[in-house]
């Protein structure tokens, strides 16, 4: 597993026929790779950084000993497994009775709180992710937000992402 010193990786699962669906994104002081000593063993995703990482390695076995004999360490372990748990059963809820340019509204608002930082009246979340990623991670097709972000930028606080630096888009939100 890893653990995430400094930058962001993309959790990716890869389809029979090629396609990339972007699960989650990991950053400094978060951990990845955890659920393949818990499971099978073998990893179940794969990551993908998003520019420099820097992170440490540490073996399923050295990590379960760490969270035995430290009981803080493997409650906070639990708790964050659990979060991780109900925030994918959220989402697989929402995908039943929400629409696509809901969820990617949603997604959006989350991406801002949980990774923007105020850049005059707006929060910008400097992380590069292509209309194909925010679809993946939205369950929706890229359509769907090519219109949603077009339509957005008329009549919404969230704006359409704007490039980077990168020349990806960075989604981005009024306060």
């Amino acid at each position: 597993m890893f653990i995430i010193l400094d930058g962001w990786v993309k959790v990716l699962s890869v389809t029979d026929d090629g396609r990339e669906n972007v699960l989650a994104l990991r950053g400094g002081g978060e951990i990845a790779g955890e659920t393949a000593g818990e499971t099978t063993g073998h990893r179940n995703a794969t990551m993908r950084a998003i520019g420099t990482v820097r992170a440490l390695i540490v073996g399923y076995d050295r990590f379960s000993s760490f969270l035995d004999s430290h009981p803080r360490a493997g409650r906070a372990y639990r708790r964050m497994m659990t979060q991780r748990w109900s925030e994918a059963g959220l989402m697989l809820r929402r995908r039943a009775v929400t629409s696509g340019a809901q969820r990617l509204a949603g997604l959006l608002v989350d991406l801002a709180g949980r990774h923007g930082s105020r850049a005059g009246g707006a929060i910008e979340v400097a992380l590069p992710l292509s209309q194909e990623e925010l679809a993946s991670m939205a369950g929706t097709s890229r359509a769907t937000v090519t219109r949603a972000l077009r339509r957005s930028q008329s009549r919404s606080p969230a704006t359409a992402p704007r490039s980077s630096s990168t020349g990806a888009p960075t989604p981005t939100r009024r306060s």
